[in-house]
């Protein structure tokens, strides 16, 4: 299959994309609300013991991350539902190969094949270790 070769739209994938981004937006949702339900600082001055506050605290950052997670994932079904309108929609972005059916069911958002994400997440990690590696300083010139 050719790197821009169109895929034939199906309604199922369009709608199975909808119900995600529907679902996805609900859990968004769903967690803002617990964070300003639930672990509202109070009002009330000191009344939890330290214990209680780092508790607070653990979970609001818990929350802001799923939300964080959560938020990339449907900017991602988003982009996935706009590739499915154009007709490329389980084409590799990479290598334009078909993105297998499995790989599509469980990452609807998926944009490459499980060959082209592995090559890709090696270049990252190879990368991030890269900068996190100790820099060795360079000795000093040596007076002539």
């Amino acid at each position: 299959m050719g790197k821009h070769q169109k895929n034939s739209p199906s309604s199922t994938e369009k709608q199975r994309l909808e119900q995600e981004v529907q679902r996805t937006r609900e859990n968004i949702a769903g967690l803002k609300s617990f964070m300003k339900s639930e672990l509202e600082p109070s009002s009330g001055g000191e009344d939890g013991d330290a214990a209680d506050v780092a508790s607070d605290i653990y979970e609001r950052e818990k929350a802001l991350a799923l939300i964080c997670t959560l938020e990339k994932k449907l900017l991602a079904l988003e982009y996935a539902l706009e590739i499915e309108r154009v007709g490329t929609y389980g084409i590799c972005e990479s290598c334009g190969q078909k993105i297998a059916p499995a790989r599509l069911e469980i990452v609807p958002e998926a944009t490459l094949c499980v060959i082209c994400k592995a090559k890709t997440e090696r270049t990252s990690s190879a990368r991030r270790k890269l900068s996190l590696a100790p820099r060795r300083k360079m000795p000093p010139d040596e007076p002539k």
